[in-house]
């Protein structure tokens, strides 16, 4: 599938690194380095502007190894780039650690999924079918 991106950064296009890969790594384009301090957060440019088709939205996703080893993840996690928006794509990062990050230009900060939705039409009822779960949540179907 082809989908339309503008790249005004100097770095490479999101890619996939392995053949399986769902996710693509997006980098910071920024001009000068940002600090982010214990439960600080930013929002980090890409330089990256897309024309999704309709039906499609893009997923800005933490990686794996910044929430692992530093820290460091996505605020509103999977975050959405709707089709319809043509702005530049940012990343909201948040520090969870106690230890200050630095995000420099080029740094790999999130990673992007390009995924399938549906729009639904809402039919109102007042009674819903039953299920074995019925109304049981948070934790109910574990131990």
């Amino acid at each position: 599938m082809e989908v339309h991106i503008i790249n005004k950064s100097k770095h490479e296009l999101p890619s996939y690194e392995t053949l399986l890969s769902a996710g693509m790594d997006i980098r910071a384009n920024i001009s000068e380095s940002i600090i982010l301090n214990p439960l600080e957060r930013a929002i980090i440019k890409t330089g990256l502007f897309m024309s999704l088709p309709r039906g499609l939205e893009a997923q800005v996703r933490p990686r794996s190894g910044l929430a692992a080893k530093k820290g460091i993840t996505v605020l509103n996690s999977p975050g959405t780039i709707d089709a319809d928006y043509r702005g530049e794509v940012g990343v909201i990062l948040i520090n969870l650690s106690q230890d200050c990050f630095t995000v420099n230009n080029g740094d790999r900060i999130a990673q992007l999924v390009i995924a399938r939705h549906e729009q639904i039409k809402w039919t109102e009822v007042t009674v819903l079918d039953e299920t074995d779960r019925g109304e049981g949540g948070f934790g109910s179907t574990g131990v």
